[in-house]
C-alpha cells in the first residue's frame, strides 16, 4: 500500500468552499478509482490556515500510474476548477506505511 498526500494553499476567503467541493466531488470520484482503498479530506487548524491535504491510501505503484500517470510520484491531479482556488499549485508526496493502522 502507498499512501499519497496531495497538498494545497487555498486562497483567503474561498476555504469553505473548496473544502465542499473536494468532499462532494473529489473525494467520491476518488474513492471510485481502481486501486484506490480511500482517503479523507484534512483541513488545517490553525486561524490563518488555509491548508488542505488529501490523504489517499492506493493498492500499489501501479493503480497510482493509472491514476496520475508516469510521473505519478511528482504529478499532483486536479481539475480545471480547482487550481482557481489555490494559491500555489499542490504538491503530492508519498508514503509506505510501517504499521497498522491503530483502533481506537
Amino acid at each position: 500500500m502507498i499512501v499519497r498526500i496531495w497538498a494545497g494553499q487555498v486562497m483567503a476567503g474561498r476555504i469553505e468552499e473548496f473544502c465542499a467541493l473536494l468532499t462532494t466531488k473529489v473525494i467520491p470520484q476518488l474513492g471510485s478509482t481502481d486501486g484506490c482503498l480511500g482517503g479523507e479530506l484534512l483541513r488545517s487548524v490553525t486561524e490563518d490556515g488555509h491548508q488542505v491535504l488529501v490523504v489517499s491510501r492506493w493498492r500499489d505503484e501501479e493503480a497510482l500510474r493509472g491514476y496520475a500517470g508516469p510521473m505519478w510520484r511528482i504529478r499532483p491531479v486536479w481539475s480545471e476548477g480547482e487550481l482557481s482556488y489555490l494559491a500555489h499549485p499542490p504538491v503530492v508526496t508519498h508514503f509506505m506505511p510501517i504499521t497498522a493502522p491503530a483502533t481506537l
